[in-house]
């Protein structure tokens, strides 16, 4: 199975400019069982980076295996949030662009 790292990294591959015009944002993911990372959105472009980003306007806090089924489509992010493997500080309703912009 890929790494956490591995996985961040094919962001960038899945990222969907389109959906991204006109946007300036921060996603944070907080890995609990590895490192963090952060993703910023801004004017169709994205930039991934490993550690964390005081200015983000979402935090997703899971487990590695959590992220891993999500970024993958193995794990639908909804019932991973109802079912509480899946966390979220700040706008919500933005967490639910990642499908957007991060299309499987």
């Amino acid at each position: 199975m890929s790494s956490t790292a591995d996985i961040i990294k094919t962001l960038t591959a899945k990222f969907n400019a389109d959906a991204a015009a006109g946007l300036d944002l921060v996603f944070q993911f907080n890995i609990e069982d590895a490192e963090n990372y952060y993703v910023a959105v801004k004017d169709g472009t994205c930039d991934v980076q490993a550690g964390d980003n005081d200015d983000a306007n979402v935090t997703l806090i899971m487990d590695s295996e959590t992220f891993k089924g999500i970024a993958t489509g193995e794990t639908d992010g909804m019932q991973a949030f109802m079912g509480g493997k899946l966390r979220t500080e700040g706008d919500m309703m933005l967490a639910m662009k990642l499908s957007e912009l991060f299309p499987v």
